[in-house]
């Protein structure tokens, strides 16, 4: 056999005086091996990252453990700890790591780092209602958070990163409670004979919703409650409740109550409120309370706002006081004759009702007066006539030393009296026709 050593150079390569089977296989294999490093460039250039990246991920993982802490639940406006601790572990604890996904911030971040000689630390802007209230070397990575608000519900996540054995995480719902705020609001009925709304009661932005019911005693059928709620892409609930009947003069000032009740409060609240039923004055009464005092009486809701006024003239002040619905003539003369008017007004309608007063004049009453003492001086004149014309007063003189208490005399003077007042009635008579 020929020597094929010459076929070979240093490089291990065919030379051109190469034996022509040879070379073609030698050919054939050196472009197999350029295909296969070519396509092995090409996956790894392509899919190296990925695997990496994979790899890596998965590595976190299973070097990360998670627990479930219990969910916090705080008032709005409150004070919540978010609690975060582990325990049975001897590995170094390197940083802790708090991050939250919240309603006003939904994307997951990292807001605070504690690390052993710096300390906490807040990443992505200060919060001041924050504050770290744990222990390093114990473990212990609890938040205290201050002014609660709506915005701060969420998930806060607590993430202890160990050597060697890695991550640790635990997760802290936070549960945001918005009390409700509360009213009754009066629709101002008027009277008729058509249902209509009395009041509406309300509890206004509360998380978790409220409850909200009347109590209407002794009204039963005379008036229904109908109940409504809206809820808000903020989580929190208004509640509606609206009170109906008819607006009946003897439902006017009934007491009915509005009952709001619910998690979103720490006791149930209880809101008063009197059915008022609104109408113009009615028919308009003055009393006479004392002499020369009048007193104008009517009934109107709301109440009604009195008016004294005089026919034609106006009142009198140094004569005349008026204190809301009563009318004093301070002096009774004929200055004050003539037609007094009260008029009771209020917002929806008004009503009058009138007082002739009438004093005698001055001249008149002392003629009055003279007639009257000349009658009393004609009255004891004639008496005393009547008494010595029938010698009666000699006999009680007489009479006087006798003793008293006898039956037939006792007769006597009765029929002696009976003549006297006879005596002087006849006299009297007599002379008045005259």
């Amino acid at each position: 056999m020929p020597d094929t050593t010459q076929y070979w150079n240093l490089e291990g390569c065919f030379s051109r005086q190469s034996h022509p089977g040879i070379t073609r296989a030698k050919s054939e294999e050196n472009k197999l091996r350029v295909v296969f490093f070519m396509l092995l460039r090409e996956f790894m250039s392509r899919y190296f990252p990925t695997i990496i990246c994979r790899l890596t991920i998965i590595s976190a993982l299973l070097l990360t453990r998670e627990t479930n802490s219990g969910s916090v639940t705080v008032v709005q406006g409150g004070t919540a700890i978010l609690p975060c601790q582990i325990i049975h572990t001897d590995d170094d604890l390197t940083q802790i790591t708090w991050q939250r996904t919240t309603r006003e911030k939904p994307h997951n971040d990292n807001f605070i780092t504690i690390q052993p000689r710096e300390g906490p630390r807040f990443v992505n802007g200060h919060d001041d209602r924050f504050k770290y209230i744990g222990n390093f070397n114990n473990k212990i990575g609890t938040l205290q958070l201050s002014s609660v608000a709506l915005k701060d519900e969420g998930s806060y996540t607590c993430i202890f990163t160990l050597f060697p054995s890695g991550n640790q995480k635990t997760e802290i719902p936070l549960i945001v409670i918005v009390p409700p705020f509360t009213s009754v609001k009066d629709n101002l009925p008027t009277l008729g004979t058509e249902e209509v709304l009395f009041a509406t009661c309300t509890a206004a932005g509360s998380k978790p919703p409220a409850e909200v019911r009347w109590l209407t005693d002794a009204l039963g059928e005379k008036v229904r409650t109908t109940t409504n709620s809206i809820k808000y892409d903020n989580g929190t609930t208004t509640t509606v409740s609206s009170l109906f009947g008819v607006p009946m003069r003897e439902i006017n000032g009934h007491q009915v109550q509005c009952v709001i009740s619910g998690d979103s409060l720490s006791t149930e609240e209880t809101l008063p409120f009197t059915i008022q039923i609104y109408f113009s004055p009615t028919e308009v009464n003055i009393t006479v309370i004392s002499e020369g005092s009048f007193e104008c009486l009517t009934e109107a809701n709301p109440s009604a706002n009195i008016i004294w006024s005089r026919s034609g003239k106006s009142l009198l002040q140094s004569a005349v006081r008026v204190e809301g619905a009563k009318l004093q003539l301070l002096s009774l003369n004929s200055d004050l004759n003539g037609l007094y008017q009260c008029e009771a007004t209020n917002a929806y309608g008004s009503k009058h009702g009138q007082l002739y007063v009438h004093v005698a004049s001055g001249a008149c009453s002392a003629a009055w007066a003279l007639f009257l003492v000349v009658l009393f001086l004609n009255v004891m004149g004639t008496a005393a006539w009547c008494f010595y014309k029938s010698g009666h007063l000699q006999r009680i003189s007489q009479e006087m030393k006798q003793q008293m208490g006898e039956q037939s005399k006792n007769s006597k003077e009765k029929s002696v009296t009976a003549n006297l007042f006879q005596c002087v009635y006849n006299n009297v008579v007599s002379r008045l026709v005259c």
